[in-house]
């Protein structure tokens, strides 16, 4: 494992020298980026507007906040349990049918929500995208590792980031705006509809065929320890995502702000400012910087809806999350992925992933729990600590480990 680091990283050392080269660097954009950055498009906002409106579905079926909290820890656990064993697939060179099994049961499951209404079918279909959710975007973010130039490796993967700022802007008014005026037959027939159109749109996709020997299912190769300090790191800022996205709305909706769509829409234009404008700077400077900023601002951000819920907060508490997702997603998937070889990207991906989903998981069922016995304002200030332990686990792990560009960065000077 030790042997593969140090060749990736030599091999990304010589990609940047290349780069400081006077020769024209590699191309970043082919039709096959494009083409899965739209596929991730549509499976974030098949997944995200379905999210945004899920905890008024379990209310509209009788559940409460906490019931709504616990099918966002059985939603992130399932994805848990199926996501390395998607990475051992995808390490052994499967992409196709994974991504297609995936795109088929998220669109099957909202499918579930419209044909038997009822609180624990409910919970089951919703477990069956998170299944869905696992396969799909464990393939669309090895795809795209594939298709990356190396040496503008992260600036890639923050462009391919980019669906899920767009998906975060959209699909939350469009999956709130369903649900207001057309109820919830419209919004998850729209949501399976989604999942059909990026199944069409990954036919056309021709990305490179991975040839590699065939690994046997075991913890080595389905948890890949290189992309464990970025993963831990990402897990525990996760739960304050998990809680924003699955409470925020609601907290709006009861304190007379205004509407959940519009803190998504602010928050995602800001992200989407982030990965379009700063992209480039983990590949020249690390991934340090937006670890210690993007914390700072989410602490913010939550201590903003504890202490001083308006209308200006919270617009300012919606740039700050957007900044914070914005930066620290893409910069500590690309610490995750970037020394990994095709025998590895599936598991590192997977790995990676795996901390986002429990982190979320975790996030959203604590907030609920929290919310149920001490109220928003507690919820907020509790959950906010999280990113006081991200810094630290980055810190005294993380940034020193062989995967992090910022000691490469180091190494090199």
């Amino acid at each position: 494992m030790q042997d593969s680091v140090q060749n990736a990283k030599q091999a990304a050392r010589g990609d940047a020298a290349a780069k400081d080269s006077p020769h024209a660097q590699p191309k970043l954009w082919t039709r096959d980026l494009v083409l899965i950055i739209l596929v991730n498009l549509c499976v974030f906002t098949n997944h995200i507007m379905s999210l945004s409106t899920f905890p008024f579905y379990i209310q509209s079926l009788g559940g409460t906040e906490a019931v709504a909290g616990m099918c966002a820890a059985a939603f992130s656990l399932i994805a848990v349990v199926i996501r390395p064993f998607v990475g051992w697939w995808l390490d052994n060179g499967v992409r196709r049918a994974a991504l297609v099994a995936g795109l088929l049961l998220m669109g099957l499951a909202p499918l579930g929500y419209i044909l038997v209404p009822t609180l624990s079918v409910a919970i089951a279909f919703r477990m069956m995208h998170g299944v869905g959710l696992s396969f799909s975007n464990s393939t669309t973010a090895t795809v795209a590792s594939d298709v990356i130039c190396r040496p503008r490796f992260a600036e890639g993967m923050g462009y391919f980031g980019m669906a899920t700022a767009l998906a975060s802007a959209i699909a939350p008014a469009l999956g709130l705006s369903l649900m207001e005026g057309l109820g919830f037959k419209a919004l998850y027939a729209a949501a399976a509809i989604i999942a059909a159109v990026g199944l069409v749109l990954f036919s056309f996709i021709h990305a490179p065929k991975i040839d590699v020997p065939k690994k046997k299912l075991d913890l080595r190769t389905i948890i890949n320890r290189d992309s464990l300090p970025a993963t831990v790191t990402m897990l525990v800022f996760m739960f304050t995502f998990g809680a924003l996205e699955n409470f925020v709305a609601i907290f709006a909706s009861e304190n007379g702000l205004p509407s959940g769509s519009i803190y998504f829409l602010v928050m995602s234009a800001m992200l989407l400012l982030v990965r379009v404008t700063l992209g480039k700077l983990v590949d020249e400077k690390g991934e340090a910087t937006f670890v210690y900023t993007c914390n700072g601002a989410m602490l913010v951000a939550f201590l903003l809806l504890a202490f001083v819920p308006n209308t200006v907060t919270y617009i300012i508490s919606a740039m700050l999350a957007g900044y914070a997702f914005g930066g620290l997603e893409p910069s500590l998937q690309s610490m995750a992925v970037h020394t990994s070889t095709d025998q590895t990207r599936g598991s590192a991906n997977s790995t990676f992933l795996c901390g986002y989903d429990i982190g979320y998981g975790l996030g959203g069922g604590v907030a609920g729990s929290l919310i149920t016995g001490l109220g928003y304002s507690a919820m907020w200030s509790i959950v906010s600590l999280a990113c006081v332990v991200s810094v630290l686990v980055y810190v005294l792990w993380a940034r020193h480990s062989d995967t992090s560009f910022t000691k490469m960065l180091r190494e090199r000077a």
